[in-house]
């Protein structure tokens, strides 16, 4: 299999000759451990993993004596099932001024994320690595900034069709299905809920009732690219609403999903308060959702959920995968006034509509324009459609190709 450059890579370097630790967090099965693994063997450090029953029990026994045996620099796979570890790394860390001693890695964000504001504060460099990004997929060559306004595109010479767009939406961005001798996607999605449910959930965060969070996982697939209400969401699981408020701050923390926040403004507007739900994996959503193929979905009732998801996705790896934490909201009024995403950067709002469609009209604008004259300060605007390349609509808004994002 040829291995696919990731855009990571350059932050996981620059935070090994920055920060004494580096934690990569990220769900299972997304190249974590192969990604650190060609980093780890090109600057020499040593690897270890804790899926290894008797290394763990040892990391479990005694943290000192393991990292006694285990010298630095050094890279601990699946960190999470010894966090006995944290502690010991913190003083081991403490006296030296050494970077790039511990490299950690695991599947499980909530109680990694505990674990390291407690003991590695101030020491540790956190990056987040979920599937392919499309142009990771496409092998697009990577701009140093993250996705922004039209200026900042990186065109390739031929685009995809929107038929290509959505047998990648179905597919999904895990590498295990780009393998020359990949799964069938039912079979790879089939196995990993099982896997994520029998070892993130029921192990690490005691969820009894497997058949329920997997029903729960299934009913938020179905709300991606959709304001959430958590009442009807509880409703519909069959659950209490604190009970759905938990489960979704598990799908949060191991990364399943994405809560998309509204932004708060002065403007005497009443504002709609509730995040918008994305999948974090739009083929794992399809799947959980029962769409087969690329054409019943791309013909089906949640074309345009799944496309909104899928821009929303590759907007956040565009600022993930270069180390910034997504500066994305929405706002929406009770009116029904949306503007799909906000993207704020250096003191100033970008305003981002997303359209299934290559046939753009001035209609599609009204949202902007209506914000633009509410009185929210707006930058350069854009529409992310089906179009196949960058053109200028007007003035204040650009179309951009889905296909342009990196």
């Amino acid at each position: 299999m040829k291995y696919i450059t990731r855009y990571l890579e350059d932050s996981i370097i620059e935070i090994h000759r920055t920060f004494k630790v580096l934690y990569v967090g990220g769900p299972r099965q997304v190249g974590k451990t192969t990604t650190l693994r060609k980093l780890a063997k090109k600057l020499g450090v040593n690897y270890i993993t804790l899926d290894d029953r008797i290394i763990r029990e040892l990391a479990l026994r005694d943290p000192h004596l393991f990292l006694e045996q285990y010298p630095s620099p050094l890279f601990i796979d699946e960190v999470q099932y010894a966090p006995g570890l944290f502690s010991e790394i913190k003083v081991r860390v403490d006296a030296s001024d050494q970077c790039g001693r511990y490299w950690l890695t695991g599947s499980e964000q909530f109680a990694m994320m505990k674990n390291i504001r407690e003991s590695l504060a101030g020491r540790v460099g956190i990056l987040t690595l979920l599937g392919f990004s499309h142009a990771e997929i496409k092998g697009v060559k990577k701009i140093v900034t993250p996705f922004l306004n039209p200026k900042q595109i990186l065109l390739r010479k031929k685009g995809d069709s929107i038929n290509d767009i959505f047998t990648e939406i179905h597919r999904g961005s895990f590498p295990g299905l780009y393998q020359l001798n990949s799964p069938q996607t039912e079979i790879f999605y089939n196995s990993y809920i099982q896997t994520y449910l029998e070892r993130d959930i029921a192990q690490l965060f005691h969820v009894a009732k497997l058949a329920n969070f997997e029903i729960f996982l299934q009913l938020c697939a179905a709300r991606t690219g959709q304001i959430l209400n958590m009442s009807d969401l509880a409703r519909d699981a069959g659950i209490s609403l604190h009970a759905a408020s938990e489960w979704l701050s598990i799908l949060e923390s191991s990364r399943q999903i994405y809560l998309l926040r509204p932004y708060y403004t002065n403007i005497p507007k009443r504002l709609v308060k509730m995040p918008k739900l994305y999948f974090l994996d739009t083929g794992l959503a399809a799947y959980l959702t029962r769409w087969n193929s690329p054409p019943s979905l791309q013909s089906g009732a949640m074309k345009g959920a799944f496309f909104e998801t899928f821009v929303i996705i590759q907007i956040i790896k565009s600022y993930l995968y270069r180390g910034i934490e997504p500066p994305l909201f929405y706002v929406r009024d009770k009116d029904g006034h949306e503007i799909d995403l906000i993207i704020q950067r250096e003191q100033k709002l970008f305003p981002i509509e997303i359209k299934c469609s290559a046939n753009i009209s001035t209609d599609d604008l009204v949202p902007i324009r209506f914000w633009r004259q509410a009185g929210l300060s707006l930058g350069q605007g854009s529409i992310i459609c089906a179009v196949d390349k960058v053109s200028v609509f007007d003035k204040d808004t650009r179309l951009i190709p889905c296909h342009a994002i990196t």
